[in-house]
């Protein structure tokens, strides 16, 4: 869970995120979990980054994008754009459908890859939109940018990727869609599960289970 950590755009681990757990509402946590069953037979798994977000996470978000200094730097996660445009360009949502309990990000990984290597707060990572052997580590299929990349590049069907890393992107897209999940066209890590979206948004913090 990256707003857990210090590996999220923002440098520092969110309001809420009291323990890296993954929250759903039971409907959206059911159809994720035939995902990942139809996946195990192509050898693959679901790597996911974040599920039920706090409200008060969000607003911490919002908070962090006006501020006019950026302590750590973390401007690899947005390398062509103001900070503070990335709300108007619907990049963070002001009302997510994260603390509603139906929105997950996520990615694919090799059932058999080893455990990425260790986040170093103080190494120098290449931008999210360069090659993945520069970005901060992970040991997800390569789908063109890192995850939390505000950049055109992110774009579900943005044509300036490679054929290999469209080619998970779709992979992503199909598996997901098949069991009831629609995808956010800004980004490509983005699925929500609408048919169990009731409105209501949370702000409980995430503890351990």
């Amino acid at each position: 869970m990256r707003y857990a950590g210090r590996d999220n755009f923002t440098g520092k681990p969110l309001p809420g995120y009291d323990a890296p757990e993954c929250l759903l509402r039971r409907a959206a946590a059911l159809a994720l979990s035939q995902v990942q069953a139809e996946l195990a037979a192509a050898n693959l798994s679901l790597k996911v980054y974040d599920c039920y977000r706090p409200k008060r996470a969000v607003a911490a978000m919002a908070a962090w994008s006006r501020l006019s200094k950026n302590e750590p730097d973390t401007s690899r996660f947005y390398p062509a754009l103001n900070k503070k445009r990335l709300f108007a360009l619907g990049y963070i949502a002001r009302s997510s459908a994260h603390s509603r309990g139906v929105a997950v990000d996520l990615t694919l990984i090799a059932r058999n890859a080893g455990p990425a290597a260790a986040f170093d707060p103080g190494a120098k990572y290449g931008s999210c939109t360069g090659p993945q052997t520069e970005r901060a580590p992970d040991d997800s299929l390569d789908m063109g940018t890192g995850y939390d990349c505000f950049d055109v590049k992110s774009h579900t069907h943005n044509t300036s990727i490679t054929p290999a890393q469209a080619a998970n992107r779709r992979l992503l897209l199909a598996a997901m869609r098949k069991h009831g999940f629609t995808n956010y066209r800004r980004e490509w890590w983005h699925f929500a599960y609408n048919s169990a979206d009731d409105g209501v948004a949370y702000d409980f913090p995430i503890g351990r289970r």
